[in-house]
């Protein structure tokens, strides 16, 4: 009887380690399957990361040139206000007129837009003050006037509107 005793026991150590070294192997195998489900979780979020700056890229790729198409912008509304009220409805006015809306057209329809001035109040991420004013009609820290035109791109202010603001 003392040997069977011994042999139930070996047995019984046996099958404990065993169940031991399987408990062990199973904990790797929990251990290996979380660090593969954090490695798929972190590609996943460098994709949808790495998409979201290729559209960045993409939404300011033209930047370059439209910011040297701004001052041609500038110049047709600087030309326009100069024409004399008998020369308004003149042929050759109208055709530039439309030269004009086309470009203003082109840049709408790729994200620039013209940021709000006169009667807005002074905002120094959208304007820069380069003068001062004093109407009382008007409320303090509005803008009087506009110097030069501001716009931005797809949200993102390209250049700053050039302003007096009253005081």
């Amino acid at each position: 009887m003392d040997d069977a005793k011994k042999i139930k026991a070996k047995k019984s150590s046996e099958s404990e380690k065993k169940e031991c070294a399987c408990g062990g192997l199973k904990e790797k195998c929990d251990e290996y399957l979380n660090g593969w489900k954090r490695a798929q979780a972190d590609y996943q979020n460098l994709l949808k990361e790495s998409e979201r700056k290729n559209m960045e890229f993409v939404k300011y790729a033209n930047s370059e040139l439209i910011i040297q198409l701004l001052p041609i912008l500038d110049n047709f509304k600087a030309a326009f206000k100069q024409i004399p009220e008998a020369e308004k409805e003149s042929a050759w006015v109208v055709g530039f007129s439309y030269i004009k809306k086309q470009l203003e057209d082109l840049l709408r329809e790729n994200g620039v837009e013209e940021i709000k001035t006169i009667g807005a109040a002074f905002d120094y991420n959208e304007h820069e003050a380069v003068g001062h004013a004093e109407k009382e009609e008007m409320e303090s820290g509005e803008i009087v006037e506009e110097k030069k035109a501001g716009y931005k791109l797809n949200g993102k202010v390209i250049q700053a509107a050039k302003v007096v603001v009253n005081e």
